[in-house]
């Protein structure tokens, strides 16, 4: 295996920049499968499969990524992508509810957005590790299990969530390109919890 900083012939960046550069069209093929909503969750552990894949020496790049979306796709992926939109929905109507002014709505709100946060970084670790590719729940078990020891983790998490939505605030065209960072946020997360067991 060649070293970080070593070129191969006609190379002009390094590998590096070449992780990077393959990162970010990974992520534009993300944007592009998370277009129907229920598709989100495959899209995102599929994507966090073919970055995690970069660290063994395969390739990550979107034919890779849509190679690897062709075998996994499964009623089971859309059944959790249902899952998460109608999380995602009652969410935004628990909020709603909460801004109408009804007796404890602060509170409410409060809890509620807790709960949405816990939810969504459950979510996302499960996306980042490998058993989303076959089995869901078994992927959100453990994902609830990180997310409780690897507090520092969830926070990760919710930092790279909260930098993708800024990036795309400031500039929408750039929530095409905010799936690739996310997963290989999430990926990185997952390799570091994985380190962290086995030390």
């Amino acid at each position: 295996m060649r070293s970080v900083s070593s070129r191969e012939p006609g190379e002009v960046f390094g590998p590096r920049m070449t992780l990077f550069a393959d990162m970010l069209s990974v992520g534009l093929a993300t944007a592009v499968v998370c277009l129907p909503v229920v598709t989100i969750p495959a899209a995102l552990s599929t994507a966090c499969a073919v970055l995690r894949g970069a660290g063994e020496g395969q390739p990550a790049t979107a034919g890779r990524y849509f190679a690897v979306l062709r075998r996994r796709l499964r009623p089971g992926d859309l059944a959790a992508g249902a899952v998460a939109l109608a999380g995602a929905l009652l969410f935004v109507a628990d909020l709603a509810l909460a801004r109408a002014g009804l007796p404890g709505a602060p509170l409410f709100a409060v809890v509620a957005a807790a709960i949405g946060m816990a939810a969504l970084v459950v979510g996302l670790r499960a996306c980042a590790r490998p058993e989303s590719l076959t089995d869901w729940p078994a992927a959100v078990r453990g994902a609830a299990l990180d997310a409780v020891r690897d507090v520092g983790g969830s926070a990760l998490v919710l930092l790279a969530v909260a930098t993708a939505v800024l990036c795309a605030w400031m500039m929408v065209p750039l929530a095409f390109l905010a799936p690739g960072p996310l997963a290989l946020a999430l990926t990185a997360v997952h390799v570091r919890r994985t380190v962290m067991s086995q030390s």
